[in-house]
């Protein structure tokens, strides 16, 4: 599984990439995670908001902080695909 969190380092997008971390840690999945910062490839993205969630090259999330539960949840229904 490839997770990415977009984002310049804002507050959010700091509080979304830790969230992510600990959802993958509680469901002690194997992943690719990468933080992605740098703008060109966000916009590659098409969101328009961050932070911004891509699990394997699909944005579930942007715009919005997620708590870890609802990652986990996110991240289940990928793996069920």
């Amino acid at each position: 599984m490839d997770i990415k969190v977009l984002g310049p380092g804002c507050k959010n997008c700091v509080t979304l990439e830790a969230n992510t971390k600990a959802a993958i840690d509680t469901l002690g999945l194997e992943a690719d995670f990468e933080k992605v910062t740098d703008y060109a490839q966000i916009a590659k993205y098409g969101i328009m908001s961050t932070p911004g969630l891509v699990i394997d090259g699909k944005v579930v999330s942007f715009g919005k902080v997620l708590k870890t539960d609802a990652i986990i949840e996110l991240i289940k229904r990928s793996e069920a695909k």
